[in-house]
């Protein structure tokens, strides 16, 4: 086995947790919130490089972030290596994230129909090309997140694991699944152990991380240096603290009663309120944080139907409010929420799994 290279930022933890780069969820109020509940690292949603070298105004603004959103990466997608290297020394320069990480993992039509994410994966050498051009472009560290490959016939992620580590990335993370597949079947976590095996960069495991018990088992399973949450954070960024505790060998904390999951549902509203210039248009996007939020609860689908008809945060609260006088008592926590450790049933069933 390869001697292992430590990664090339901050993690504050030796196994640390990242909160993965998602389209219209991993903007910067729930990058915070999930800082605050135990992410170690965030990056930030995936941006065209072509946005960011014509400076189009809604990729610029996505790019804004705070300083207590750090660690945090910047990722950016494309296939022309000129352009993926001039966004990239523009990202550094104004903006000096941590890192910069190259997408090669998005399966959207619209992204790969241009080569970009998955896309490039059809052609290793372009994937090579794009990395030295950003490695070129930039004094930061060039990490980037990819799929096993295009299709099942051209599945080989030791190989693009490889080719990227030659080419100058730092770290990599691997969803296991192929463009082909999107997000159907299963992750093959074989694989993120193979990925970490070979090579000597740390090597980032993502892919089906929906509870904290996935995340302690697949990092058990695969050897990873860090585990990558994609939409396990949806309506529970407490998922990173509770995976922390499993990772250090602790007794899992229970997630917040219904009460203080309206409270962290309020805190992250609050939070974009005060980032986002159009306040309808950010009370219209937030209302599908509003149904990850209140996913499970009791007669949770009326809950649902009166928050996905707010336009105005004021709304939120009152909702939440009319719900715990009518239901707050029967609201029970859910039985994930129950204090698990490595030494519990449900730990040594993790670890064996």
């Amino acid at each position: 086995m390869p001697r292992k290279r430590p990664f090339p930022y901050e993690t504050r933890h030796d196994v640390p947790l990242f909160l993965a780069p998602m389209a219209g969820v991993s903007e910067s109020p729930f990058r915070r919130l999930c800082r605050q509940w135990g992410a170690d690292v965030v990056v930030t949603e995936f941006l065209s490089a072509e946005g960011i070298r014509r400076e189009n105004a809604a990729t610029v603004d996505k790019l804004r972030f705070t300083a207590d959103e750090r660690t945090i990466g910047v990722q950016i997608f494309g296939a022309e290596p000129a352009a993926m290297g001039e966004a990239a020394a523009m990202v550094t320069d104004l903006f000096q994230p941590d890192f910069i990480d190259i997408n090669f993992g998005c399966p959207v039509k619209k992204v790969v129909k241009r080569n970009g994410g998955s896309g490039c994966l059809k052609d290793l050498g372009l994937v090579a090309d794009v990395i030295r051009a950003v490695v070129r472009s930039t004094n930061l560290p060039v990490t980037c997140k990819i799929r096993s490959g295009w299709s099942e016939e051209m599945r080989d992620p030791v190989t693009i694991g490889l080719r990227c580590q030659d080419a100058g990335v730092r770290a990599i993370a691997l969803h296991p699944r192929t463009r082909a597949q999107m997000y159907s079947g299963a992750a093959r976590w074989d694989e993120i152990g193979a990925v970490a095996e070979a090579l000597e960069i740390p090597v980032i495991g993502n892919g089906d991380i929906k509870t904290p018990e996935d995340a302690y088992r697949m990092w058990k399973a695969t050897g990873c240096a860090g585990v990558m949450i994609a939409r396990g954070s949806f309506g529970q960024p407490w998922v990173f603290k509770q995976a922390r505790a499993l990772i250090a060998g602790e007794p899992m904390p229970a997630a917040p009663d219904v009460a203080e999951r309206f409270a962290v549902a309020l805190d992250h509203a609050r939070m974009v309120q005060s980032y986002e210039l159009d306040p309808v248009g950010a009370a219209l996007e937030f209302r599908k944080h509003l149904g990850w939020y209140v996913r499970g609860l009791p007669h949770s689908a009326e809950l649902r139907m009166r928050l996905h008809q707010v336009r105005d945060f004021s709304e939120v609260e009152a909702i939440f409010g009319e719900y715990l006088v009518a239901h707050g008592a029967a609201a029970a926590t859910p039985r994930a929420a129950e204090s698990v450790g490595p030494d519990s049933a449900l730990g040594r069933e993790v670890v064996s799994a």
